[in-house]
């Protein structure tokens, strides 16, 4: 039954969330845009592994025109709680959680760039 019921949601179980997430990074690599593609993978690692977040407000957002899966890829632009300093990414948004400007978010240090953020969405689970 389990197996039944994990063949009728892709994204039932913890393997397929794995094949999920591996899929949707094959996808935003074939668009040219491995920073994308790794940042979606990495920041649900980052988040499973408790890495602390930082909140942020949405200044602006920018639709880019490329989807990945359906999901919009935009540029925003954040200011994080506590810093001078504005920050600038362009990330994959669930269209169903697409935010905006005012909306407070998450933002996650970026290990393979010191100093920078991968985008971690609104905190609200689905």
């Amino acid at each position: 039954m389990e197996r039944e019921a994990r063949r009728q949601h892709p994204a039932g179980g913890r393997h397929q969330l794995g094949a999920v997430v591996e899929h949707r990074r094959g996808q935003a690599e074939r668009l040219g845009e491995p920073e994308i593609a790794a940042a979606g993978l990495g920041v649900q690692q980052l988040l499973a592994a408790g890495v602390p977040t930082t909140q942020a407000v949405v200044v602006s957002i920018a639709d880019t025109g490329k989807l990945v899966n359906f999901d919009p890829v935009v540029d925003l632009v954040l200011q994080p709680s506590g810093a001078a300093d504005r920050v600038a990414l362009q990330t994959i948004v669930s269209k169903l959680r697409i935010p905006r400007v005012g909306d407070q978010v998450l933002l996650i240090a970026d290990p393979d760039r010191p100093g920078g953020y991968l985008y971690a969405g609104d905190g609200v689970a689905p």
